[in-house]
């Protein structure tokens, strides 16, 4: 899908032409949609084409007075309940007085942002037009982070209730996510710093000062990203260690039962033999042998509660 946007009366536009001054956003675009752009920005058809690819790093690049940097924006899962969010590559191309933006999934970055950057600098403008959008993607990772945040204390509050693999199924889930979070953040900081140094972009101060509040949100969403990380990572070591502890208890407990089941299971063996053993002739024999296997079994018990009120078993 492509979707045109011009300067007009102070806010963008939409239209269906292009234009000197225009603002061009490719959303999953077909053949026919890229031929057009080509034609029309003269740009190299990789930069059009290499945002498409999902597993595309984050850089910068410069060709032909045309330059393209390529972040990765948080994107919302169709299946909420396997990972919540993702990151897809965005391309950002400048040339003349036109931005390029593409994508290939529908990402809030361009989408619900944009009624915030209607009315924020024409697209003529375009470092501090693209530094802007840039602004947005990082502020989206905050709030993004700040629902996984949320979601991670329900599902603590839920395993401090029980434990169960569901929740701890859904807590790896979220894991996986701050992964692409900080793998995406990582390169993107890179990215940023690359562009800020670039000699091929040529800066004015109020254009460097949004490129810095971008790489300070960016760097912002990376250390709270790193930090609840590490934080859900001591989170599920130490459940699994409750869980091992819990496993422990119960092999305890049935170690106990199975030593205290020894002792009337050796005496009754004994007296399966086929030899002379005490009490045989004794009318009480059978009584006589159940209380010394009872009295066994009550002392090894006995023992083992005391053991364990000493901590040592």
């Amino acid at each position: 899908m492509m979707t045109i946007y011009r300067w007009e009366n102070g806010g963008l536009k939409e239209t269906l032409d292009f234009a000197p001054s225009c603002w061009i956003n490719l959303v999953e675009p077909t053949t026919t949609e890229l031929e057009r752009v080509l034609s029309f920005s003269k740009v190299s058809r990789d930069f059009l084409t290499d945002p498409l690819d999902a597993d595309e790093r984050p850089r910068f690049d410069y060709e032909d007075e045309a330059s393209m940097l390529i972040v990765h924006v948080p994107c919302p899962t169709e299946d909420d309940s396997i990972v919540p969010y993702r990151t897809v590559p965005l391309g950002i191309i400048l040339f003349g007085q036109s931005v390029i933006t593409v994508c290939s999934a529908r990402t809030p970055v361009t989408t619900a942002f944009l009624d915030q950057i209607r009315r924020v600098c024409p697209p003529s403008d375009r470092y501090r037009f693209a530094f802007r959008l840039l602004w947005h993607g990082g502020v989206l990772f905050l709030r993004y982070l700040y629902d996984i945040h949320q979601r991670t204390n329900d599902l603590e509050e839920e395993l401090h209730q029980s434990i169960s693999n569901e929740v701890l199924l859904r807590l790896l889930t979220i894991e996986k996510t701050f992964v692409y979070f900080t793998t995406s953040l990582k390169a993107d900081t890179i990215a940023l710093a690359r562009a800020n140094t670039a000699r091929q972009l040529q800066l004015t101060d109020d254009d460097r000062d949004q490129l810095e509040d971008a790489m300070v949100e960016y760097q912002q969403a990376l250390e709270t990203a790193t930090i609840h990380a590490n934080i859900l990572n001591g989170t599920l070591d130490t459940f699994a260690s409750l869980i091992n502890n819990n496993l422990n208890n119960v092999m305890k407990y049935l170690t106990a039962a199975t030593i205290m089941l020894a002792a009337p299971t050796l005496i009754a063996s004994l007296y399966g033999m086929n030899i002379g053993l005490p009490f045989q002739q004794n009318p009480h024999a059978f009584g006589i042998v159940m209380a010394i296997s009872g009295t066994l079994t009550l002392a090894i018990g006995t023992l083992f509660v005391v053991l364990s009120r000493k901590r040592i078993f």
